[in-house]
């Protein structure tokens, strides 16, 4: 009878095998964009991710450029660039865009241009609607663009526009509220994680959203909502950027 030999080195390396396995395994089973890649609403932002990462094959970026990346209202912000001088910037927004599907994009949407530092609004996971995420599914999805951004901007410090107060989502206030303070104490105890806060500049005395700020679809910002932007989030960059 013929017995097999099995030395220390052998398990050793049957059991690397195993341990590599089983974290692969949890790896993909734990990543919060495995129930999106393959949505069709999901699929659908194919020719406009394409479009935008044209863009970083044809054009010319500082390499000390600031991108803002998010969904329409940095789309729709015409005067970025003016006014976020002295600084430069680099625009990556699309409408309707969730942290789900920048997610799943967003590998391409960085890979390709250079970034000193990113600042990233996403309002759209929250609206008041059944297919809401939860606060702590929008919080690991931002978490999982940080990681994504840093894999070819090591280290570039990261802020997070707060998700704005809106009259048209204002049934949704509260699921929105939470998903900013997670991402604020995530940010707190984060490195190079910065919140910016916006939710005091748009409320009213009676804790109402300040509709004069935003388009007639009371939504998206208009000059002044923008202007109050600038200001916040100018302050922010100071702040940090000029230290470093």
């Amino acid at each position: 009878m013929k017995f097999l030999r099995i030395t220390s080195e052998t398990v050793f390396s049957r059991l690397r095998v195993y341990i590599i396995s089983a974290l692969f395994i949890l790896t993909v089973s734990c990543s919060p964009l495995r129930v999106y890649r393959d949505l069709p609403e999901v699929k659908a932002w194919e020719p406009e991710i394409e479009k935008l990462t044209a863009l970083g094959n044809t054009e010319q970026y500082a390499e000390d450029a600031i991108v803002f990346a998010g969904s329409s209202s940095i789309r729709l912000w015409k005067t970025l660039a003016s006014d976020m001088e002295p600084y430069n910037v680099i625009q990556r927004g699309y409408g309707g865009a969730k942290l789900s599907d920048y997610g799943v994009y967003a590998n391409r949407i960085f890979g390709n241009i250079p970034g000193r530092a990113l600042v990233l609004f996403v309002a759209n996971d929250i609206t008041g609607s059944e297919k809401d995420k939860s606060p702590g599914e929008v919080k690991k999805l931002f978490l999982h663009i940080v990681k994504t951004f840093r894999k070819t901007h090591p280290g570039a410090p990261v802020f997070w526009i707060a998700i704005t107060p809106t009259s048209s989502r204002w049934k949704a206030w509260p699921e929105i509220k939470e998903a900013n303070e997670l991402i604020r104490e995530t940010c707190e105890k984060g490195k190079n994680l910065y919140f910016i806060r916006t939710d005091f500049a748009f409320l009213n005395d009676q804790g109402q959203p300040k509709d004069e700020l935003f388009m007639a679809d009371r939504l998206h910002l208009n000059e002044d909502g923008y202007r109050i932007w600038t200001d916040l989030i100018k302050n922010e960059l100071n702040k940090v950027l000029t230290s470093k």
